[in-house]
């Protein structure tokens, strides 16, 4: 535990992505497997369920540190954590625990069988154990709330450096279901390359924003544009007679779609297949929000299938007859999916998202602008000698979107962050009027500078009117032109109104709340959307 938390703080005191791999080297380097196992799977996003209420730990802490309630509140106020502010309030400890990660890992999961008296007794005594720091990312974990500044690409690439083995065979071998053992460790840095779980998927390619005019990428010729639609991104696996949907947050998600797992038994085995899942009726893709309606659920009933079909829009050809074809070219890959689905009838439910053609970059600007009437957010342009590369990589997969819709709003509520903005108030609540007064239309807290976000924070605390719990209601005096990839009506809003990935454009220092749009101005571009 102690070298894990060593590690944490390696990795929260930096923002450079060398020494975060040089970090996560070392301990690798050293760990045992049953630690490294545990260590690769909270640091790559996975995370236990909270295994006790907060509201018990922060009364333990408040009996533990002998203080009263108000002061445990003005503390968090202060701190905007519940994990930090408690780790802080303890009684101070010099010792520090020696037990493995693995064994207190053990522990987290034994509290969930316990009674709520054993619990108490369970984590007062290990706080006893525990330094202010191992308290604080131990509280993280019991929380549910641990995460530290690293994505999954940058732990294969560690581990890559440490057992001399492929980043993209570890990234593979992290992706889908797995057990954090000290076996899957060992087999996870083995040198032989053959997996044998037929359900794994594999990393997903990702287009990078286009940074300058499509002119810059030269011969229009070389480049492959398919439009970007707006649905979920997965991959069709058929292996062994077997199918396994996976989106790309590694959610399995076959049992929500049985329509396209039914199509997908008409393909021959050893097919993986990069694709969208799109709702769709009467040849054109429909709201995103409509798909929402079967997001959620794990079984779908045979009226919602009607309500909301959905097609697979397929990308790419990652496996083929059992072989990995990703550094076949993309020109390869492409031809060979149309020429699989030609030749295999699946139901009409999957289909090979169609290029869109111009002899000149001028031509694909004027299809691009039909991407609105479309449905589309823009264009994705795919170098046909590109190979399948591993996340998001600059030079061969591009996404050429349109400019989003965009408001002027007011900021009217306000609240902390997390992580890093633990301590400043970045998550904001933004309104338009109607009829006099402010609704909310959205919450976003991407867009600002360093800079901006202080001055914000200094804002909120000098301007709070009221507050409710976490949220503070500020005055009504700063205007932001917000940005969002899509709009649709919604019962569960104030406004009837939801707009999809809001975000801050930019702080409108030159407008005052008078001038911010109204909820008719939103209402328009409603029409217009669905026009």
């Amino acid at each position: 535990m102690k070298t894990f938390v060593n590690l944490f703080s390696s990795l929260d005191e930096t923002n450079k992505t060398n020494e975060k791999i040089a970090a996560m080297s070392n301990y690798f380097s050293s760990a045992p497997p049953e630690d490294a196992a545990w260590a690769i799977f909270f640091l790559s996003g996975r995370k236990p369920k909270a295994v006790v209420q907060v509201p018990r730990l922060c009364l333990w802490a408040i009996e533990a540190a002998d203080i009263s309630d108000w002061l445990f509140d003005e503390s968090y106020d202060a701190v905007g954590d519940v994990a930090e502010t408690i780790a802080l309030l303890l009684p101070a400890n010099t010792s520090s625990t020696n037990l493995p990660l693995h064994v207190m890992v053990e522990r987290l999961y034994r509290l969930k069988r316990l009674a709520e008296e054993e619990q108490r007794s369970l984590i007062l005594q290990t706080w006893s154990e525990m330094n202010t720091t191992e308290r604080f990312v131990w509280n993280k974990l019991l929380t549910g709330a641990f995460r530290v500044g690293v994505s999954q690409q940058l732990v294969a690439r560690a581990l890559a450096q440490v057992s001399g083995i492929n980043v993209e065979v570890i990234s593979h071998r992290l992706m889908g279901n797995w057990q954090p053992t000290a076996e899957f460790y060992v087999n996870l840095l083995s040198p032989e390359t053959e997996d044998a779980d037929i359900s794994r998927p594999y990393p997903f390619c990702l287009a990078y924003p286009l940074e300058d005019a499509p002119q810059s990428l030269g011969d229009v010729h070389q480049w492959c544009a398919e439009w970007k639609w707006d649905g979920i991104r997965c991959q069709l696996i058929k292996r062994h007679g077997e199918i396994f949907l996976w989106s790309r947050g590694e959610e399995l998600i076959s049992q929500r779609f049985p329509e396209l797992v039914e199509a997908a038994r008409f393909l021959p085995d050893g097919t993986v297949i990069d694709a969208e899942v799109l709702p769709w009726r009467e040849g054109k893709v429909i709201d995103f929000g409509q798909l929402q309606l079967r997001i959620g659920r794990k079984t779908v009933t045979n009226k919602l299938m009607q309500d909301v079909p959905v097609i697979l829009m397929a990308y790419d050809l990652l496996e083929y007859q059992a072989t990995d074809v990703r550094q076949q070219p993309f020109s390869w890959r492409r031809l060979t999916l149309s020429q699989l689905l030609d030749t295999t009838s699946t139901l009409g439910r999957i289909m090979v998202s169609p290029a869109v053609t111009g002899n000149s970059w001028a031509d694909l600007e004027q299809q691009r602008s039909r991407s609105r009437s479309l449905s589309v957010e823009g264009l994705v342009l795919k170098r046909l000698s590109s190979p399948y590369r591993v996340g998001r990589q600059r030079g061969d997969w591009w996404k050429w979107k349109i400019d989003p819709y965009s408001i002027d709003a007011v900021l009217i509520y306000a609240q902390r962050g997390s992580g890093r903005r633990a301590s400043l108030y970045t998550d904001y609540t933004f309104g338009v009027w109607s009829k006099g007064q402010l609704i909310p239309i959205a919450k976003a807290y991407s867009g600002l500078t360093d800079a901006e976000i202080l001055a914000v924070d200094s804002f909120v605390r000098k301007n709070t009117l009221e507050r409710f719990g976490p949220v503070r209601v500020v005055k009504p005096e700063l205007v932001f032109e917000l940005g969002f990839e899509g709009i649709q009506r919604s019962s569960r809003h104030k406004s009837g109104i939801a707009v999809r990935f809001p975000r801050m454009l930019r702080w409108r220092t030159d407008k005052q709340p008078a001038d911010a749009d109204s909820l008719e101005t939103v209402e328009a571009l409603l029409r217009a959307h669905a026009s």
